[in-house]
């Protein structure tokens, strides 16, 4: 199988995850019960990459994809050994957490070839889906359940958006009019009301509009300013979910559906204490498996009673990603800073050594990496659908700088008689 038909291949995955893991995902959820779509996009990935190295002349496999999947090896064993929680709820949860990394892997490795026939294609499926989406924010102003009964939750209909948009701006050649149309399309989030979609447009405008002429940046009084001023702005509006999480107490005034996430970050850095240095293990804390396999720990530290992080009702015990960090302890946190220092050293490193210099893909980067940083302080985006389409979309794009700058990426070589 040549590369031709691996692009063919990666690109029908990519439609179908943008398709079924992203807009209609709540909606085969609810409507059939199935909420595996992403689970399986994720295998899709895989076994394409496994073919895809097994049809090359040398078995190349990144070596930072390698690393990741040594550490949560590693992980596996050392919750096996602790007993964190069951055989089935630490492999449940060890294919949960290790999806975004796959995504994103199997696409820079592949490094499939988008050219402007499939771009175009792309453009216009994300139009129509953004169009759609406009539908939806539009009946909500009328019918104010529109959204919920379309997308399930308002944050899910701002992923959207997100994804929807940067899929479109990923098509085009970055000009004045394809950044003003970009940052048009995603206003429309602004109806979903979520003040992490706030902070994230407010970035969004920086990046574009600033960060995008980055040929003429220099450190000056003027462009501290500005980057001030953008981080005071981006503070304010998502100032709600910063002063609930890691300022206020618990009291009668904190909205219910807010209290599980306050106690899990609360609680968190006693587990990093105890559990040092490689965390409690997976499936034991603030994830959708130590919640279905209900771990021990939440009685441990006498948080079993909590609103939802009951054994009986533990809907909110995965609503936040940074918390379940502690899951793999302070040698966890550092891997994961590890992970995006060495993403964005490969985007400098591939712009540096680019013949266009274009901002185009570390544009896309950075929104894609900012919306996740934003999400995660109050949702598993990072683990769930749209954040395995998020991770797929970066892996493509800093493939296509890969190939851009001329470089054949950073590999560790297995030859066959050694496997």
């Amino acid at each position: 199988m040549n590369g031709t038909y691996i692009d063919k291949y990666f690109y029908a995955v990519f439609l179908f995850t943008l398709t079924f893991g992203v807009m209609l995902y709540n909606i085969i959820s609810s409507t059939i019960g199935f909420a595996y779509t992403d689970e399986l996009c994720a295998l899709f990935l895989f076994v394409l990459f496994g073919v895809y190295l097994f049809t090359t002349k040398d078995w190349e496999m990144n070596r930072a994809f390698l690393a990741t999947l040594a550490v949560f090896a590693f992980y596996v064993g050392y919750s096996l050994y602790i007993r964190s929680n069951s055989a089935v709820a630490i492999a449940s949860d060890l294919f949960i957490q290790v999806k975004p990394y796959l995504a994103f892997f199997c696409a820079y490795s592949i490094a499939p070839v988008m050219g402007r026939r499939r771009k175009a294609l792309l453009r216009d499926v994300s139009l129509v889906y953004w169009f759609a989406l406009l539908l939806i924010g539009l009946s909500n102003l009328v019918y104010p359940r529109a959204i919920e009964l379309t997308m399930s939750h308002p944050s899910y209909y701002a992923s959207a958006v997100v994804v929807t948009s940067l899929c479109y701006l990923y098509c085009t050649r970055f000009t004045l009019v394809d950044k003003l149309t970009f940052l048009a399309m995603l206003a429309i989030g602004i109806v979903s009301g979520r003040s992490k979609f706030y902070g994230f447009y407010a970035m969004a405008i920086f990046v574009v509009v600033f960060f995008s002429n980055m040929k003429r940046f220099k450190w000056n009084v003027r462009n501290v300013i500005i980057i001030a001023g953008m981080i005071a702005v981006m503070t304010v509006v998502a100032w709600q979910k910063i002063n609930l999480y890691f300022y206020q107490a618990v009291t009668e005034e904190v909205e219910r559906d807010m209290i599980a996430r306050y106690v899990l970050y609360a609680t968190t850095p006693e587990i990093f204490s105890d559990y040092f240095p490689f965390g409690s293990g997976l499936a034991s804390y603030a994830t959708y498996a130590s919640g279905l396999y209900y771990s021990d720990i939440y009685a441990q530290y006498g948080i079993d009673g909590v609103w939802g992080i009951t054994k009986g009702y533990y809907s909110f015990i995965a609503d936040t990603y940074y918390p379940s960090l502690a899951q793999f302890g302070v040698v966890g946190v550092v891997m994961y800073i590890t992970f995006w220092v060495y993403l964005f050293r490969r985007m400098i490193r591939f712009y540096k050594s680019g013949s266009a210099r274009d901002m185009h893909y570390p544009v896309i980067i950075t929104l894609l990496a900012g919306y996740l940083a934003v999400e995660g302080i109050a949702a598993s985006t990072f683990i769930a659908n749209d954040g395995v389409f998020a991770m797929l979309l970066m892996g493509l794009t800093l493939a296509g700088m890969k190939q851009e700058s001329g470089e054949s990426g950073e590999h560790s070589t297995i030859e066959l008689n050694e496997a």
